[in-house]
């Protein structure tokens, strides 16, 4: 996953996921999904697989982490990606080579018994098939969590939906939410925890954030479009290159000052863009999304997620019935902690 690279400009704050207990969160699924099966591997980089070969890293990440979040009273809804804008083929194209040559380089490192590095590499070799999709909203059904089918990009339509007040939050690991418009994002809602940096023998704890797109505006002191055109400078899906040589502080200066892209990028000799800067800009300010959905959280159904994740996929019967009555007993605790502070507010 790629995104616009904004880390270095946007204030975050630091959360505890169980202080929002009582909200919801409409998450980009195939962000999440990608996410699972990048982390959720063997020593040596193997994904979980059940006993026929399929993989089974993005559903043990769904279930648990989505469990977990349940748990601490959080309603969440997941949005899956439609079809992507023209305008992306180039960086579908890109994340293709890329993974391509991990694949090999991950061969190469299991040949030499270099685990480690194997591990590395198979990180980057994930792919996201259909039928995985699938599955995933097959157990989100059967948990009793809502998803949305999004016509083009799904933190599009999560940007919307929160932007909407349907949801509190839109979660994704990808500032692109911001340029999507998402008045609330919050970042490592499924990563969170202990991580290990990439090609570092270091450890850091991923710790849940919010970033909010208005405090971000003012203290970048630019409008929402400008924020785009930022991004814009830098990179996005859709022009995945940038303008050679301008970082994120390079592109908020030359915004700043010169108040568009059209005014910025005349100064700049050597800038290029795959097509008019402005059908980038459009995607973001009027992205394909619908209103054609609606949000209900229903009654789990752990006979089927028993018989989906235990008898089909492999999964132990003991932990997934404990992380269902985990689950099922937090969101009651939580339900009842948000009525009573609801009253006495």
């Amino acid at each position: 996953m790629l995104g616009v690279n904004l880390r270095d400009l946007v204030p975050k704050t630091a959360i505890d996921l169980k202080n929002l207990g009582g909200k919801s969160i409409a998450i980009d699924a195939y962000n999440a999904l990608y996410q699972f099966l990048a982390i959720i591997r063997q020593p040596d980089g193997t994904p979980l697989k059940d006993s026929t070969g399929k993989v089974t890293s993005h559903l043990s990440g769904l279930f648990y982490r989505t469990a977990n979040i349940i748990e601490m009273g959080i309603r969440p809804v997941y949005v899956f990606d439609g079809t992507p804008p023209a305008l992306k083929e180039v960086e579908i194209k890109r994340r293709a080579r890329t993974k391509k040559e991990a694949q090999v380089h991950y061969e190469q490192a299991i040949k030499e018994g270099k685990i480690e590095k194997a591990r590395m590499y198979a990180q980057a070799t994930s792919r996201l098939k259909d039928h995985m999709a699938t599955d995933s909203k097959r157990l989100l059904t059967q948990m009793g969590i809502p998803w949305i089918q999004a016509p083009s990009e799904g933190e599009a339509q999560a940007a919307h939906i929160a932007r909407k007040g349907d949801t509190d939050y839109c979660g994704s690991q990808d500032y692109d939410s911001l340029l999507f418009g998402a008045p609330n994002l919050i970042r490592n809602i499924t990563v969170s925890g202990r991580r290990k940096l990439p090609r570092k023998r270091v450890y850091v704890e991923v710790t849940p954030e919010i970033v909010e797109l208005d405090q971000v505006l003012n203290k970048l002191n630019i409008t929402h479009q400008q924020l785009i055109d930022v991004g814009i400078l830098v990179g996005t899906d859709f022009n995945p290159d940038g303008v050679k040589g301008v970082g994120p502080k390079t592109a908020l200066k030359l915004i700043q000052q010169h108040k568009t892209l059209e005014k910025a990028v005349s100064m700049l000799k050597h800038a290029r863009f795959p097509v008019e800067p402005s059908r980038i800009r459009e995607i973001f300010k009027h992205p394909r999304v619908t209103d054609d959905y609606h949000l209900t959280w229903k009654e789990t159904n752990v006979e089927e997620i028993v018989s989906f994740l235990c008898r089909e996929r492999d999964f132990s019967e003991d932990r997934i019935r404990r992380a269902i009555r985990k689950m099922e007993e937090g969101s009651k605790e939580a339900k009842g902690k948000v009525t009573l502070e609801t009253f006495f507010g």
